[in-house]
């Protein structure tokens, strides 16, 4: 058992990973940067240790200063939370030797998946259905042309490190192309210090599906079913749930199918702990591999939520060397979880970050009802980090339920002083459209387009 763990984040997630090392009798250090020095994962650990000023890259990026606070803490294990260096191998390397365990796959799990043109490789050799496009790396404008034309427009321009849309053009002419690809590898660089681009072929309005994985270091690995992500804005997620409707209502064979595919992949990795293999399907069912997220992903609690599985806490335990104990077999979904992702942006004005003190802060309740934030009335929003400041989620026995609550909840949630994405969150579970789960990765933008109040 560990018996002290220091959590390499801040905001929400360093809190949710804190209550479950609480209710494991485990002891929690936080770093943090000078501008979260209020936080309310700095209140809530059992220490807390200033790692540098509030830029990023001068604190939560910085391997050398984290390492040095779990040397001073005495810490077990390193928590990574998502983002900053949760998927970063050197720094997974630099834990181990250092005899701190981290709590996340292993390096040699990373490196093998390491950037998104390894991964569809990987995902090949796995006889994983990927999109069409480049087999590697795009060196120039002459090649990401060559591709572009073999395979047809559009195409998708893409970076190889990172997430969170960064790095993504997409292309319908040569035009176009050499301007996104230009574009994309500039701001790749400034976001990952990684330039490099693949092209694959760019299907519209698919539906964006993932995978929940976990494996141990025995080579076991199973899936937790999956989760529909395909409310999104500029490739970023604003509401996700699970079961899939798309899955449920119109090709119920393909959670089997794809739970396969994504399975085997990580088999071929030899992933251990948590992770995310991400697909996206079309409208007649076929599915492609879009990438692997190496480690716990914002929207984890739904799955706990329909599985009863704390999913930090199993992370932990299979750090510790445990296995999992469950079968793929044992696998069952109970009703249906939604989540909102309220972020201090205003919707109507192109997201264009709120950043502020909040004036009132009063979060939803009741049966049904899950709020995980590190938000509190009076508490400052830099606008330093990413701009989510809690999650809203809602269960019910039945999907129906579920958006009936989450529409009670958002309605109840008394948040002033800065803008937010509720708004957009109501109108979206009030249209019909996404109601009867009929909706897609361009579904926003359609109803922003229509003139959303």
């Amino acid at each position: 058992m560990f018996e002290k763990i220091l959590i390499a984040n801040r905001g929400e997630i360093a809190v949710r990973i804190i209550r479950t090392c609480k209710e494991m009798g485990i002891r929690t250090v936080a770093v943090y940067s000078e501008a979260d020095a209020n936080s309310m994962h700095v209140q809530m650990a059992d220490e807390a240790i200033c790692i540098g000023p509030a830029a990023s890259g001068e604190s939560y990026l910085r391997i050398d200063r984290i390492v040095s606070a779990a040397e001073i803490a005495d810490v077990d294990a390193i928590h990574p939370g998502y983002g900053f260096l949760s998927e970063n191998s050197h720094f997974a390397d630099i834990c181990e030797s250092c005899n701190i365990r981290f709590i996340g796959p292993s390096s040699r799990a990373m490196n093998a998946l390491q950037d998104k043109a390894l991964s569809r490789q990987l995902a090949k050799k796995a006889g994983v259905p990927v999109p069409p496009g480049s087999e590697g790396v795009v060196e120039n404008e002459a090649e990401a042309l060559a591709i572009a034309k073999k395979i047809g427009y559009p195409v998708l321009i893409k970076a190889v490190a990172g997430g969170g849309g960064r790095g993504m053009r997409i292309a319908h002419n040569d035009i176009s192309l050499m301007k996104g690809y230009h574009t994309a590898r500039s701001e790749a660089e400034k976001a990952f210090g990684n330039s490099g681009v693949y092209v694959e072929k760019y299907f519209e309005n698919p539906h964006h599906i993932e995978f929940q994985m976990v494996g141990d270091m025995r080579g076991n690995v199973i899936h937790l079913g999956e989760r529909d992500c395909s409310i999104q804005r500029r490739h970023q997620k604003v509401i996700e749930e699970t079961p899939s409707p798309l899955i449920e209502n119109k090709f119920k064979d393909l959670r089997k199918k794809m739970g396969k595919a994504a399975a085997r992949i990580m088999e071929t990795a030899q992933y251990n702990n948590a992770g995310t293999v991400e697909f996206i399907v079309d409208d007649a069912g076929n599915f492609y591999f879009l990438e692997v997220n190496k480690r716990l992903q914002v929207e984890h609690p739904i799955t706990e939520e329909t599985t009863g599985i704390d999913l930090v806490k199993l992370q932990i335990q299979i750090a510790m060397g445990e296995p999992v104990r469950l079968s793929q077999g044992d696998f069952r979904f109970h009703g249906h979880a939604i989540e909102c992702r309220i972020n201090a942006e205003n919707p109507y004005d192109d997201f264009r970050p709120s950043p502020g003190r909040i004036e009132m802060y009063y979060p939803p309740g009741g049966h049904g009802v899950r709020v995980d934030s590190h938000a509190y009335a009076g508490y400052y929003i830099p606008s330093h980090y990413d701009s989510m400041i809690g999650k809203l989620i809602t269960y019910g026995k039945d999907r129906r339920e579920a958006i009936d609550r989450m529409a009670r909840a958002l309605g109840e949630f008394m948040l002033t002083g800065i803008k937010t994405t509720i708004p957009l969150q109501q109108s979206i579970l009030q249209d019909p459209d996404f109601r009867r789960g009929v909706y897609s990765t361009g579904f926003i933008e359609q109803l922003l387009r229509r003139g959303s109040p």
